[in-house]
């Protein structure tokens, strides 16, 4: 059984950052999901169970990071738009080896989800 427990989310101006937490009970490979109302849960970033290998969905690169250290990962939210308004979920997935996920259906277990909020 895996936990995952998130926090870190809040309302904030359009320009502002924000860092998600994800507190993990092993080193399993992570990564990081977005819902919002009437969309599907959508892949924004994933770090690898050592954290040398990290990957960002193409809408997100150059704003949103994910990174990691033994017991956390970290979801780094830059230049926030309102259009990043939803719930954000972390997820554990179980990889052999040092490489990344990049579809939801490949993570087993989900964090509670988090709401990010940004308006003006």
């Amino acid at each position: 059984q895996v936990t995952l427990v998130e926090s870190g989310g809040g309302s904030v101006r359009p320009g502002a950052s924000l860092t998600l937490s994800c507190k993990v009970s092993n080193d399993w490979q992570i990564g990081w999901f977005r819902q919002s109302p009437g969309t599907e849960r959508e892949f924004l970033g994933a770090v690898s169970r050592s954290g040398r290998k990290i990957s960002a969905a193409d809408s997100v690169k150059g704003r949103f990071t994910a990174d990691r250290d033994r017991s956390t990962a970290y979801l780094r939210l830059n230049d926030l738009r309102p259009e990043d308004t939803g719930v954000y979920y972390c997820a554990a997935r179980f990889e052999r080896w040092d490489s990344v996920g990049v579809d939801r259906t490949q993570y087993s277990y989900w964090g509670q989800g988090t709401q990010v909020t940004v308006s003006s």
